[in-house]
């Protein structure tokens, strides 16, 4: 699906770590990404929303141009695991990208069982840290927000 909005028109403000936020390559839901986007400026971020739907090769894209100091993924449809492990797989295949903090949370699976296994095969495929709806409380994103720092770029 492509989206109407260009990614590189999207603005980006000044101030706070740099967020790439974007939904999972399967998922159109936007109601998530738009509640992310808002809690991300509301603590201090400043955030590119690439919108639902985000092919891998886009979100790569964006990623080496914008160089983020985060990138956040979401996914509600229940296909994030799937669509998490081709798209960390492409983020760290990039060198410049292969130390890029990245998560991902949100429904990772349609069997309706948050038992923290796939939680743990995404982080050993290369997330940093794993939000799966029913596995995880709210905080423990707001407190991993916390530890992000401003990336220092050669």
């Amino acid at each position: 699906m492509n989206s109407p909005i260009r990614p590189d028109s999207l603005p980006e403000a000044s101030g706070g770590n740099l967020v790439v936020l974007s939904g999972v390559a399967s998922d159109a839901h936007t109601w998530n990404l738009v509640f992310l986007q808002l809690l991300l400026e509301e603590l201090g971020h400043r955030v590119v929303n690439l919108g639902p739907c985000v092919p891998e090769s886009l979100l790569v894209e964006q990623c080496a141009r914008r160089r983020p100091d985060l990138v956040v993924l979401s996914s509600v449809n229940g296909h994030g695991f799937q669509d998490g492990l081709r798209a960390i797989a492409a983020l760290r295949a990039r060198p410049e990208l292969a130390d890029t903090p990245t998560v991902i949370g949100g429904k990772l699976s349609t069997t309706g069982v948050a038992d923290g296994t796939l939680s743990r095969r995404l982080m050993v495929a290369g997330f940093d840290a794993v939000f799966e709806d029913g596995h995880t409380e709210f905080g423990d994103f707001r407190g991993y927000l916390a530890t992000v720092r401003p990336r220092v770029l050669p």
